[in-house]
């Protein structure tokens, strides 16, 4: 046997007794396998994180849009701005240009 690796089993039986090195390969495998290890766990919590993050985004987005459509049915000069600027409506009497940003 290798004269080192026998000194470190002699080191490992003189100051860790069995239960703590048991518990702490238990905690080896709980920590670095299968699914619920601690890595995965850190992982779950960013998506979901970054989930509700982007759900109160979407959230935000459909307030604007129904507080905008609940205007529409009520003001007719927001509707009719919002037909000239978006969809290029005119009069009769009127022309329309259109000026592309770069």
């Amino acid at each position: 046997m290798n004269p080192h690796l026998s000194s470190f089993i002699s080191w490992v039986r003189r100051f860790i007794s069995p239960g703590t090195l048991v518990c702490i390969v238990v905690i080896c495998y709980i920590v670095f396998t299968g699914e619920n290890t601690v890595f995965s766990s850190i992982d779950y919590d960013n998506t979901i994180d970054s989930l509700r993050r982007e759900l109160a985004a979407k959230r935000d987005t459909m307030e604007y849009y129904r507080a905008l459509n609940q205007r529409l049915g009520t003001d007719p000069d927001l509707m009719e701005q919002v037909v000239r600027e978006q969809y290029a409506m005119k009069r009769t009497s009127e022309d329309v240009f259109i000026f592309a940003e770069n």
